[in-house]
C-alpha cells in the first residue's frame, strides 16, 4: 500500500479509462483502494483500482473521512462538491504560479 493514502484521501489515477480523474478514498484493503466521485463512481458501488494507479494528492476530506470511519452515512453529493471545491483550488493555485 502506497505511504499516505488513507480513508478520506483524494487521489488522482493516473491508469485506466478514468486516468486524470480525482476521486475519494473509501475503503482500503491489502491489495487495493475503493475509490469514489460522487458522479460516475458513487458510493454505493465504488472503483476498486490498484493503488499503483493512482496518486496521492496529499489532501484529506476530514469531514468525509469521519463519517466514513464512524460508519455513518455519506451522500454523494457531499463527495461531489468537495472534489468540485478541491478542483477549483488546484486551478487557481495552478494560475497564480
Amino acid at each position: 500500500m502506497k505511504e499516505g493514502i488513507q480513508v478520506g484521501s483524494v487521489v488522482l489515477s493516473v491508469q485506466g479509462r478514468d486516468k486524470g480523474m480525482y476521486f475519494v478514498v473509501t475503503a482500503l484493503d491489502g491489495k487495493n483502494v475503493y475509490l469514489a466521485d460522487g458522479g460516475m463512481r458513487r458510493l454505493a458501488s465504488p472503483k476498486k483500482k490498484n493503488p499503483k494507479h493512482v496518486s496521492d494528492s496529499g489532501v484529506v476530506l476530514d469531514a468525509i473521512a469521519a463519517k466514513l470511519l464512524d460508519g455513518r452515512r455519506v451522500f454523494d453529493s457531499e463527495v461531489k462538491s468537495a472534489l468540485r471545491q478541491f478542483c477549483q483550488q488546484n486551478q487557481q493555485e495552478k494560475q497564480n504560479v
